[in-house]
């Protein structure tokens, strides 16, 4: 029972997607999903893209995701990496596919100058929550993450 983690690629665009929507059941947001094997094809892979991600498989089934950008940070004059998501399938939860690849992005964060690894939780989810402490990860309690999307975005750039 082999876990090996790997770069996304193209054609890994329907899979990506699928992990996309299990994650959002589970977040009970699955409303809020737009996204289709195209768009994450042309923005994860096409041309100017910002974003990465990793496929972590079980003796070559895919098990597993993460997708993730470089951030900035001004005080330190370094790059950040950013994880935007993680997700491992119910039924391999458990077998260390979620920390191994944490573990694979803070290669890549120290890689590439990284001064931070970040992600955001919810903070119902208490099993992901064990995890990252487990790991050392510390809450940012004094930040609060603000939001502008859909119609709101809309209205105040074009106001």
């Amino acid at each position: 029972m082999a876990l090996t983690i790997r770069e996304a690629v193209r054609e890994d665009a329907a899979t990506l997607l699928g992990f996309i929507r299990e994650l959002a059941i589970y977040e009970k947001a699955e409303h809020e999903v737009a996204a289709t094997s195209e768009t994450i094809g042309n923005s994860i892979f096409g041309t100017g893209s910002v974003t990465h991600a990793l496929v972590c498989e079980q003796d070559g089934v895919p098990i597993g995701m993460a997708i993730w950008f470089f951030s900035y940070s001004t005080w330190q004059a370094k790059n950040g990496l950013y994880l935007e998501d993680l997700y491992v399938t119910p039924a391999a939860r458990g077998l260390g596919a979620g920390k191994a690849m944490l573990k694979r992005l803070a290669q890549i964060a120290l890689e590439n100058g990284c001064g931070r690894f970040e992600w955001s939780v919810l903070d119902w989810n208490e099993p992901a929550i064990r995890v990252y402490e487990a790991i050392g990860a510390e809450p940012m309690t004094e930040w609060i993450r603000y939001r502008l999307s859909g119609e709101t975005l809309k209205s105040f750039a074009e106001s």
